[in-house]
């Protein structure tokens, strides 16, 4: 099952990308380069703990020259038809662009209009990925933690930040 709807938001402005100068580079080199950038996965739970995960991605695509990929997957219940949602799509863009103009790092927000969250993930996420997950801190398992696990057993290489 695909998602719906992927809506793309572009990158903010201000960050200018960190490879070498266009006079010194052909463009078709630097647009084959900035396709093989790393790509730090961050998944959308909540604004407060996704927050925390983006400055943790923000440092490791910052080590990297990566670049971050804030994914939000939003689903939609059934009785609902898929590319209409119960949250309005023009809401959560500004609030997801809110979110990725913290980062320090390239910041690209994707959402996807989907029935099944985990589904969604699986299509998008290439194998042996870099993902970053926030959650909270807690002793039992959580919803984000069990995310992070099955991520992990997807072949995923995945960091688990927790806030308090």
């Amino acid at each position: 099952m695909s998602p719906a709807l992927e809506r793309i938001l572009t990158p903010s402005v201000n960050r200018p990308p960190r490879l070498e100068p266009a006079e010194a580079t052909p463009p078709r080199v630097l647009r084959a380069r900035r396709e093989e950038a790393l790509n730090v996965f961050v998944i959308f739970t909540s604004v407060d703990v996704t927050l925390q995960a983006l400055k943790e991605a923000g440092n490791l695509a910052h080590q990297l020259n990566g670049r971050i990929m804030l994914v939000a997957p939003q689903v939609v219940p059934y009785p609902l038809p898929l590319t209409s949602p119960p949250v309005l799509l023009d809401w959560n863009e500004r609030r997801l662009r809110v979110i990725a103009n913290q980062s320090a790092v390239e910041t690209i927000v994707r959402i996807y209009l989907c029935r099944d969250r985990w589904q969604a993930l699986e299509r998008l996420l290439r194998p042996h990925s870099v993902v970053v997950v926030g959650g909270p801190k807690r002793w039992w398992p959580t919803r984000e933690s069990r995310l992070a696990s099955r991520l992990r057993r997807a072949g995923h290489q995945v960091i688990l930040t927790e806030t308090e």
